[in-house]
């Protein structure tokens, strides 16, 4: 090839699939000493020299300073995927080394044609690729119902009608099985300490914003997408101060404040514009008037109209009965001193989301034509007071009971740590736990059911548990992910797939095209499974091979293992296990029967590990093998250590969409 003229030759990085390999590898080597719960955390130091102690994946890889492009492919993908899921970074690294190194090992084995290096890398890589490929295309197809039916039988579907309960008691009976959810979700976060503590506070919260007759997914979006105004974040006091305010917090302080003494209720309207009038432009000035002569008479003229037509708006705000002004913008002085004259409190610069979501809240309209003004526009609050969190005074509003305006209860987290870093960890932790009960709720259809059998699935008990014989004569057409599915964690989900993958394997025949003899993917995808309770029982060999035992075993014996059935007696959960009996816990502890360990049945054996989400581990397996496919693409990096040139016309006309395949090679 040879350079244009005047062009420096560019550097030059051929990638092959040991490269790509090593570079995940140093990822996984990263995430590996914070996963699971013996995992610890990892200690950065910043260029400010502040230390941050953090086991939350997406945070420690970002923290990473990544100078190959493929290592910030690589994070960008686990970033995208923890956006939408609000889990499974580190399981996401694992997943990807251990299919790199299933797929480098099986195209190392294949015979080459020829046996210089370069053909020999190249036929690697060809192998590679062509197993990706196939391996993408058969999850895309068939592995949601190898799941729906090996994996989601041995879990239990949450029910939303637990975040109904009306007493303390009767609250942690019937949320067990999502507080244990959270619980792990938290635990794997923030650590042993505070986990329980954050999961009670956060089923608490979703029980206040709950909306009534309606599904539970759109109370979660509801939550998703308002949760930078429904939570405040207070550093300089210990994380056992979280708690829970009614009302909203509005995080801006008075401009005007003026103290309410009547006990009637508040009223409050939402300007997204300015109160004044518009004001002329000098041309505008000079226009009205004859030249320069008479710009001072129509400036002061102007003036005076203004402050009257600035007095009728407070007049009518007054006549309306509006104490309270919340506005979009800054207003200006005058009529900051005009309110405080007719004793109005204004809040300025209130943020969009909030005031979307303060109207929503309310019932009322905002208005951005101080003209237009109406009945309609204005809010009922009970109060609308300052309040003081650590160092800053935000505005603390209630909403007036009504039942056409208000069909939730509504209330702010506030989220109290020590410091500022730590702080801002327990909010993102909140905030993916949110989007990990979304995705809970909102799996992945793997094929297209009839109304009838939906129906017939939402009739069924709690329990997720399908007979066998049942399973085996219904075709993979009929089954789906169910909502709200989870199943315990310790590597439950990732044996069980491992086991319907070799059962599948070994019932189908697949058909290739070439004659390298690449053996079935469901293998190699099984294969690669195994890394991450290997991970995860990395300090204890013996109780993997012990767990996998137990729960296979149980599996032929045709058991329910895993099966939980919620029974309220005495305050206690019944957990049905495989042999009939029965483990009580109450007050979240587990009493485990008078036995031998060997006698335990899986369920408890791995009951402390929590709960974890079936479609969270779904989507994160699909990401993981779109990342890998996409890996296997690029051949050649290109290092440009020059300004790249911007000029429209020395561009040609390419759009990103277009040119995306091209770019990866």
């Amino acid at each position: 090839m040879c350079a244009p003229q005047g062009v420096g030759m560019l550097p030059v990085e051929r990638l092959h699939l040991e490269h790509v390999l090593q570079t995940v590898c140093v990822l996984e080597s990263v995430v590996r000493r914070s996963f699971g719960p013996e995992g610890g955390q990892v200690l950065f130091t910043q260029d400010t020299g502040q230390a941050m102690l953090s086991r939350c994946g997406t945070r420690i890889l970002t923290a990473l300073r990544l100078e190959h492009p493929l290592a910030r492919m690589v994070v960008d993908c686990v970033l995208k995927h923890s956006t939408v899921t609000g889990d499974g970074s580190k399981t996401f690294i694992l997943l990807m080394a251990s299919l790199l190194r299933v797929l480098h090992t099986t195209a190392c084995k294949e015979p080459n044609v020829s046996h210089t290096y370069n053909s020999k890398t190249a036929a690697q890589a060809a192998t590679a690729r062509h197993l990706a490929d196939k391996m993408l295309a058969f999850a895309s197809e068939e592995l949601g119902d190898l799941i729906a039916i090996g994996v989601v039988p041995y879990g239990c579907r949450l029910s939303w009608e637990d975040f109904t309960a009306k007493t303390h008691i009767q609250a942690h009976t019937n949320n067990h099985c999502v507080q244990n959810l959270l619980t792990s979700f938290f635990y794997s976060r923030l650590g042993r300490t505070h986990c329980e503590f954050m999961s009670n506070l956060t089923c608490e919260f979703l029980t206040h914003w709950k909306i009534e007759s309606d599904l539970p997914s759109s109370s979660l979006h509801f939550v998703n997408d308002n949760l930078a105004a429904l939570h405040t974040p207070v550093s300089g006091f210990p994380i056992s101060s979280s708690r829970l305010i009614k009302g909203q917090v509005i995080h801006r302080d008075f401009a005007v404040h003026c103290p309410q003494t009547d006990p009637q209720p508040v009223k409050a309207v939402v300007f997204t514009g300015y109160l004044q009038p518009k004001l002329l432009r000098a041309e505008e000035v000079l226009e009205l008037g004859c030249g320069e002569q008479g710009k001072g008479r129509n400036i002061v003229q102007f003036s005076a109209w203004a402050e009257r037509s600035l007095e009728g708006v407070i007049a009518n705000l007054q006549s309306l009965g509006v104490s309270v002004l919340l506005s979009a913008v800054k207003q200006s002085a005058a009529v900051l001193a005009l309110a405080t004259q007719a004793e109005m409190s204004i809040v300025e610069c209130v943020s969009e989301d909030e005031l979307s979501l303060f109207a929503r809240l309310s019932g009322a309209t905002s208005v951005g034509d101080c003209r237009m003004i109406e009945p309609e526009h204005v809010a009922t609050l009970t109060f609308c007071k300052p309040i003081l969190l650590g160092a800053h005074r935000y505005v603390h509003v209630a909403f007036h009971d009504s039942e056409e305006s208000v069909t939730v209860r509504p209330c702010s987290f506030v989220v109290c740590c020590l410091g500022d870093g730590q702080t801002d960890q327990y909010a993102c932790a909140l905030r993916d736990a949110i989007r990990m009960l979304l995705s809970t709720w909102e799996p992945i259809d793997t094929s297209t059911i009839t109304a009838s059998k939906r129906t017939l699935q939402s009739n069924k008990s709690t329990s997720l548990h399908t007979d066998n014989q049942m399973a085996n004569e219904t075709p993979f057409k009929q089954f789906v992910l169910e909502e709200g599915c989870v199943i315990p964690a310790g590597g439950t989900f990732e044996f069980l797939l491992h086991h319907a993958l070799l059962l599948h394997g070994s019932s189908c025949s697949f058909s290739d095209d070439t004659n390298m003899g690449v053996p079935a993917v469901s293998q190699l995808l099984a294969n690669a499974l195994l890394s991450v309770p290997q991970q995860l029982y990395s300090h204890s060999p013996r109780r993997f091979l012990r767990t996998q035992t137990r729960l296979l075993s149980s599996i032929q014996n045709h058991s329910q293992p895993f099966s939980l059935a919620h029974k309220q007696e005495h305050n206690t959960i019944l957990m049905q296990v495989g042999d009939e009996r029965e483990c009580h816990l109450e007050e979240g502890t587990l009493t485990k029967p008078c036995c031998r360990e060997a006698d335990l049945s899986p369920n408890v054996f791995m009951l402390d590990s929590g709960l974890e989400s079936v479609s969270c581990k779904y989507q994160v397996l699909l990401a993981v093998l779109q990342c890998v496919s996409r890996l296997l693409r690029v051949d050649t990096v290109l290092h440009i250590h020059t300004a790249l040139h911007t000029r429209s016309h020395r561009l040609p006309n390419i759009s990103w969409e277009d040119s995306e395949d091209e770019a990866e090679k």
